[in-house]
């Protein structure tokens, strides 16, 4: 069962890939691999949200954790893509540009693995102090 979970979450990852890429490479243009480079970006920010939750809670279960970072995150981020893209823009002469999308991929991947985990944290203390909290009665209070 957990395979099907994996091929669900694979499919939808790679369908989303796709359309997040090229909606990315048609908004900003192609002088950088930009679409490569928001997927990357995004997955880490999500992986980096959904470990810190899976870590914390019992919210997700085996099968579905493994159809959002195996079959998801997996088929939506692109590693291959990504040094292919930067082998080629070096072989091509644009150290710079290669140069430049190497650095930023790594710099903002880790920084959104980061802020992932900042956010499912903040999700997380929220969703604690909501549950913890009673309702107060104001009809019991003494007024002054």
């Amino acid at each position: 069962m957990t395979v099907l979970y994996i091929a669900i979450g694979g499919a939808l990852g790679a369908i989303s890939r796709y359309l997040c890429s090229n909606w990315v490479l048609k908004l900003l243009g192609d002088l950088l691999p930009y679409g490569t480079m928001a997927v990357n970006i995004l997955g880490s920010f999500l992986l980096g949200m959904i470990y810190t939750i899976s870590l914390n809670t019992t919210s997700f279960s085996g099968n579905f954790r493994g159809l959002l970072t195996i079959g998801f995150i997996g088929s939506f981020t692109t590693f291959s893509t990504f040094t292919t893209e930067t082998v080629n823009l070096l072989k091509e002469g644009n150290i710079l540009y290669g140069s430049i999308y190497l650095g930023a991929s790594i710099l903002f991947g880790l920084i959104a693995v980061l802020l992932g985990m900042g956010a499912a944290n903040f999700f997380l203390v929220s969703r604690e102090r909501g549950e913890n909290s009673e309702p107060q009665d104001n009809r019991s209070r003494k007024k002054d």
